[in-house]
């Protein structure tokens, strides 16, 4: 859900851009990592960073099981994947004999691959031998993964075989040597068999309409074909429903393009309220799809349908009482391709944008940006959260981040203040290289008669603060399930630990 800061002031320390912060401690830390990695690069860090630093945090964390109940809450509750995979890898070298490691694998594994992504993690960094030979997993992952595999059908396991890649299904059963369940046992004699075989997935379907044409010799005629059978493809998928909700928004375009005559029913899914809810789809997602939908067309029904389905994605916002205000970071580090830089992935500001326009439609809120100075933006209320999210994109700054400005610029006196940023402040002010908490904060506080709740969104995950005051609560993460613990916060200093306690091991 969340990610904040408790009410002990944390101890100064040096961010990722040079700048005076304050340092989470590593149970923050490792949920703001784990809430906030894709596993991707980032502007002042890259993958392998990201790695090692998850790593150093399970070995500084004394209280392991917490390690092991962050993965599944992570895993299960935010739809996180690669993070997770690498954590339980972490938790299974560095704990040894302990019977509940199992049980953390297991509960942290919600689809068949993620078995095959925890063992391809262990192999790819502990696992390997000088002669290219597989060391022995620890027997808490061999029994985890064990106890995990018996959770999916035939349907789900032949879906996820994995023969294409270096760790396959088979080699797992090989190396775990599960005991099948009642249901199971057809299924595990066909996989070692190699008679397993994906039924009607839609992967399978689209595959197959290539299979159908390869023998044709007419390049012309197979295009033809071929167009003809993916199109009957999609419409077999989406009219019987068996096509996934985040299949389907991540192939609007393909669908669009390829039976377009199905867009309809399409689109009739895409909105369906249930599925938005049960999906764990992150909200920038809708954003990524809108751009690859106007790469080809402006269709409005589709534009239309993409923000509705957005705006069913967000409808657990919370309406804060009184006023708030809400502060976005449009430094250089926060959107490396808004600014000409690239990136292979959507950037904080993308994310950061979505979040205040989120916020702006639905509380009475101010806006201001920042980077080395601030300014309060106006935007109209009743326009779409798209449309405000492009409006906070239009003219960004893209300097430096100095964490003062903000609350040198308030004019008025809030009751939250919701500060949108990586994290990574860097301008030198007269006092140094310094967070805001030292002068700016204060003054804010004495000039305006204000004593606000700061929600602090790091929105990459790097593990440091910019204030230690003991009303502000660091938040993580990119889900429209953050909004729900920031109603308990303002109450419960200790939501987000104690959410994450609440897992049985």
């Amino acid at each position: 859900m969340a990610k904040f800061r408790a009410r002990t002031i944390g101890s100064k320390t040096t961010n990722i851009a040079g700048g005076e912060a304050f340092k989470e401690n590593p149970k923050l830390e490792l949920v703001s990592l784990l809430l906030t990695s894709f596993v991707n690069d980032k502007f002042y860090e890259k993958t392998n960073d990201q790695l090692d630093r998850l790593s150093n945090l399970v070995s500084a964390i004394s209280d392991k099981k917490f390690v092991g109940k962050a993965a599944i809450y992570a895993r299960q509750e935010f739809g996180m994947r690669s993070i997770t995979h690498a954590l339980v890898g972490e938790l299974a070298k560095e704990v040894k004999g302990q019977e509940w490691v199992k049980f953390a694998i297991s509960k942290t594994v919600k689809r068949p691959d993620d078995m095959l992504e925890i063992l391809g993690y262990y192999w790819n960094k502990y696992g390997t031998e000088k002669k290219g030979k597989n060391r022995p997993i620890p027997n808490s992952m061999k029994k985890g993964l064990a106890k995990a595999i018996n959770k999916f059908d035939a349907y789900q396991i032949a879906k996820y075989r994995g023969d294409k890649s270096n760790v396959k299904m088979v080699d797992l059963l090989n190396l775990i040597h599960a005991s099948p369940s009642k249901e199971n046992e057809d299924t595990f004699k066909k996989l070692m068999r190699q008679e397993l075989k994906s039924k009607a997935t839609w992967e399978s379907q689209l595959t197959k309409a290539g299979q159908d044409v390869k023998d044709i010799k007419d390049e012309k005629e197979k295009e033809k074909v071929l167009a003809e059978k993916k199109a009957a493809a999609w419409g077999t998928l989406i009219s019987e429903k068996k096509l996934g909700y985040f299949a389907l928004l991540r192939n609007l375009r393909n669908i669009l393009e390829q039976a377009p005559n199905a867009m309809d029913k399409a689109l009739e899914m895409l909105v369906d309220e249930k599925s938005i809810k049960n999906s764990l789809v992150l909200p920038f997602r809708y954003l990524t799809a809108l751009e690859e939908i106007e790469k080809v067309s402006s269709s409005r029904e589709i534009i239309k349908s993409i923000n509705e389905a957005l705006e069913i994605s967000m409808s657990n916002v919370p309406k804060f009482e009184g006023k708030t205000l809400i502060v976005l970071d449009e430094s250089g580090s926060m959107g490396g391709e808004h600014y000409g830089g690239r990136s292979s992935s959507k950037d904080p500001i993308d994310i950061g944008a979505l979040f205040a326009a989120v916020l702006y439609k639905t509380n009475d809120a101010d806006l201001i940006m920042f980077s080395e100075r601030a300014r309060y933006k106006t935007l109209n209320p009743t326009d779409s959260v798209l449309t405000i999210t492009e409006r906070l994109k239009e003219d960004l700054v893209g300097a430096g981040t100095n964490f003062s400005a903000p609350f040198e610029t308030a004019d008025k006196k809030y009751d939250r203040i919701i500060l949108l940023s990586d994290m990574q402040g860097w301008m030198e002010d007269e006092w140094g290289h310094s967070a805001p908490n030292k002068k700016a904060f204060p003054d804010y506080c004495k000039r305006t008669g204000a004593n606000p709740f700061i929600y602090s969104f790091d929105l990459q995950g790097y593990g440091t603060l910019e204030f230690p005051e003991n009303r502000v609560f660091c938040i993580a993460g990119f889900s429209e399930k953050i909004f729900n613990v920031m109603k308990l916060l303002e109450q419960d200093r200790n939501a987000l630990i104690n959410e994450i306690e609440k897992i049985a091991l």
